[in-house]
């Protein structure tokens, strides 16, 4: 087991406080702001950073080394957000283990701090035009652009992981549920939940063993659909209600497109859906952009493989104001999954805490945070 530097866990040079209800115990840089968020993995605070200024973000992630498939989750996201080095993907800021802490209990992940999320302005009263969907999709579209370059599927894309500054500045974040994307490469567990029910396309409703990345095209066609329509465009409220929410508007499938439906039993399950006509999306939309409505038809194909690519829809009209190729940067590799197939306990943990060390010895982590 790698051991920690006393300086990144001091227990003369920390600070505590509470958010919502959890207490942060972090090094005496960090000083509180205010409370942002929680979830299912963590509590999420503003804070100060006093010795690189500006203000930054840390989740609190309790109990953090307990379960395989939860230190495997957190290692993906560590990893992910160190490799990925763009101006539309959330980057890594910091990994801080609590001082004096035992070696696995808690962990800190320091990122960049953003004012909100899309969800939150979909929600608000704030007016929008159509500028504002052209520049969200646009950013969201372009950061999608370099994790596919490098074979990653996010596979959990919503408004509320697309995190937005006042300048209506993009980020995606959240990667623990991304894979590589590689459709030969799919294993049962991979078939499992993915994508927040409303934005999950056909294809992991009806069970197919394969998919790729246009898992994510799909949902953000659903996230223009919502920004465009102030409201979720499939908000099923089960497996079947959400099936039937998306033939009402793109109509049952053809019978080429059962290609795609491997599994014998849901091909049988649609071939009961009553039939019905596609709803042209200017009908939904009336007074929508009418690229806007081409750019929804050809996200939101049954077929992932009609479906556009992230490049297609980078070069579609709807987003040329904004569309140059030379400011659209590629990964310069793929993303290295083979702790994947790792499945002992000790070791994930140890890779855990060798990620804080080699965090700490990295020179970019020193560089000065913008407020």
């Amino acid at each position: 087991m790698p051991e920690l530097p006393r300086r990144f866990g001091d227990p003369n040079n920390h600070t505590t406080f509470n958010a919502f209800g959890v207490q942060f115990d972090v090094s005496s840089r960090y000083e509180f702001v205010r409370q942002l968020g929680q979830g299912s993995y963590g509590v999420v605070a503003s804070v100060r950073d006093k010795v690189l200024g500006g203000k930054v973000a840390i989740k609190k992630i309790p109990n953090a080394f307990e379960d395989t498939e939860d230190v495997k989750r957190l290692l993906r996201e560590i990893r992910l957000m160190r490799f990925f080095d763009h101006e539309n993907i959330i980057g890594l800021r910091g990994l801080l283990k609590a001082p004096g802490s035992k070696p696995f209990e808690d962990l800190y992940i320091v990122c960049g701090l953003m004012d909100t999320d899309l969800y939150q302005i979909i929600s608000s009263n704030q007016s929008l035009t159509d500028d504002h969907y052209q520049y969200f999709i646009y950013q969201t579209l372009r950061g999608l652009k370099f994790m596919h370059s490098a074979n990653v599927m996010h596979r959990d894309l919503k408004p509320s992981n697309l995190l937005v500054n006042e300048n209506c500045d993009v980020m995606i974040c959240d990667f623990g549920l991304a894979r590589v994307a590689y459709p030969s490469v799919v294993s049962d567990e991979m078939t499992q939940y993915v994508v927040t029910r409303w934005y999950r396309p056909p294809e992991l409703l009806l069970s197919c063993k394969e998919y790729s990345k246009a898992v994510d095209m799909w949902a953000v066609g659903c996230i223009l659909a919502e920004l465009i329509g102030r409201r979720p465009l499939f908000p099923g409220k089960d497996y079947y209600h959400q099936l039937c929410l998306i033939t009402d508007v793109i109509g049952t499938p053809k019978d080429a497109d059962y290609e795609i439906v491997g599994n014998e039993k849901s091909r049988n399950f649609l071939r009961k859906l009553p039939r019905k006509d596609k709803i042209p999306f200017s009908k939904i939309y009336p007074r929508a952009n009418p690229h806007a409505i081409d750019i929804l038809e050809k996200m939101l194909a049954f077929n992932p493989r009609h479906r556009m690519t992230v490049e297609e829809a980078l070069a579609h009209p709807y987003l040329k104001s904004l569309h140059d190729p030379r400011d659209e940067p590629t990964a310069s590799g793929e993303f290295d999954w083979e702790f994947e197939n790792i499945d002992s306990l000790p070791e994930l943990q140890d890779l855990v805490l060798k990620e804080v060390l080699t965090f700490h010895s990295d020179p970019r982590t020193t560089a000065p945070i913008e407020t």
